[in-house]
């Protein structure tokens, strides 16, 4: 939370996309939507509206008294700052509804657990204080020159009904007072604070557990979601500091997004992935499709070049960090691996359809074609084919040589000779380092 000019401001992250499920639950969060849909004249930008909100188009949103701001994205990607204003409380409104609240602990309670009961709001009414919106309360004010509430104005509103169910107080300070002010006032009025310990906290550990009384199970954790967050957008009147670029920004949060989906799945499944070196990390963030001016800052980086990159580019597509490992290490098979390699090779095939093949390393090179097969670490193997003079991954790895071998498709350019295939007489043909 910061503090702007003597007012408080609040911004919340774009929040995931909502696809099929509502944007509100809870009683209040739907009569702020009442108030949207009543108002609002033209019923098809309301549906543009829940249709940019459930996409995750609605960035970072900022409220503050009378005021609701966000950046928000058409589908063309063009960027719209959209305000929604709500009147604030009058300082005499305000005094009315904190003096009918501190006589009523349970409104206290409530708000305090975040909850808004009716009640609250009904006795709120009676005092002449109006705390949620009506038909028409909702003032929009969008820079795409729409006179009502728009698709982008409509998408913000939708995505603060979501923020409403989660948090009450988020309409208290559109109306004029932050939480903390709001609970000062209340405790004030009401003449109490919190007792001060008159002993040791808590109870002996035996004690507790004899006494026989079981606690209730913690909640369960929230289900993975299932696709990454959306950033907020920099496309800001504001320009950036000397030094700032907002696309590269941009481009980096929505791949740390991408990448915390991922090491959260990871996790949730038991699964621990590796920290990525520089170069590993290159290449998995210029498989996100920067444009050319980052991939040329991301090759430079990375010491990669161009042509390097995008070979690592295709193996990160391919398998991640082991197939960017087969890429770039080159070593010597010997001992038991070696046994255990040469004996997959022999048995892949039938003798009059086995490939000759010529070793060096963990490389075993079709004689004739563009074809290659590399063994990995973990025992699997991975196809690799030769274009304009490179060699690059041609697709994911597997335990057998001749079902990693089978699912290269050779370019229109290059057809693979019959010794691939059927030769006359294959055999595995020495070579260097580690022959066969």
């Amino acid at each position: 939370m910061t503090r702007h000019d003597g007012d408080t401001e609040r911004t919340f992250a774009a929040l995931p996309p909502a696809h099929g499920r509502g944007f509100a639950w809870t009683w209040w969060g739907q009569a702020w939507l009442t108030a949207l849909e009543g108002t609002a004249l033209d019923s098809a930008q309301l549906k543009t509206g829940r249709r940019l909100a459930r996409a995750g188009a609605v960035g970072a949103v900022s409220v503050r008294p009378g005021r609701l701001t966000a950046v928000v994205q058409d589908r063309d990607r063009t960027a719209h700052r959209a305000d929604v204003l709500l009147e604030e409380l009058s300082p005499g409104q305000w005094d009315r509804f904190l003096d009918m609240a501190a006589e009523r602990s349970g409104h206290v309670a409530a708000l305090l657990d975040r909850e808004m009961p009716p009640h609250l709001v009904e006795d709120a009414a009676d005092a002449g204080v109006e705390l949620l919106p009506g038909l028409g309360d909702l003032e929009p004010e969008c820079d795409c020159g729409a006179w009502d509430h728009c698709g982008h104005t409509a998408a913000l509103c939708y995505q603060v009904a979501r923020l409403l169910d989660q948090d009450p107080f988020v309409l208290l300070l559109m109306r004029g007072r932050a939480e903390a002010t709001v609970l000062d006032d209340l405790q004030t009025r009401s003449g109490t604070s919190a007792p001060e310990p008159s002993g040791p906290s808590g109870v002996d550990a035996a004690e507790a557990y004899a006494s026989g009384h079981i606690l209730p199970p913690l909640p369960a954790l929230p289900g993975l979601p299932d696709e990454p967050g959306v950033p907020p957008s920099l496309d800001t009147e504001t320009p950036p500091a000397p030094g700032i670029d907002p696309d590269a920004l941009e481009f980096l949060a929505a791949r740390t997004a991408v990448q915390a989906h991922r090491l959260l799945t990871g996790a949730l499944r038991g699964a621990v992935d590796a920290e990525l070196t520089l170069t590993q990390d290159a290449a998995r963030l210029a498989a996100g499709g920067p444009g050319r001016e980052m991939t040329d800052r991301l090759a430079d980086g990375s010491g990669r070049g161009r042509e390097g990159l995008a070979a690592a580019v295709r193996a990160w597509r391919h398998g991640g960090t082991d197939a960017l490992s087969v890429l770039d290490d080159e070593w010597r098979v010997e001992g038991e691996t070696l046994a255990r390699a040469r004996a997959a090779l022999e048995s892949a095939w039938d003798a009059d359809e086995r490939p000759v093949l010529r070793a060096r390393g963990n490389r075993w090179t079709v004689v004739g074609a563009p074809l290659q097969l590399r063994l990995g670490r973990d025992g699997r193997w991975w196809p690799y084919r030769k274009e304009r003079g490179r060699w690059l991954p041609a697709g994911g790895a597997a335990q057998d040589p001749a079902t990693a071998l089978a699912s290269v498709t050779a370019p229109a350019s290059v057809t693979a000779p019959a010794s691939v295939t059927a030769p006359a007489s294959a055999e595995l043909a020495p070579g260097e380092g580690n022959s066969l």
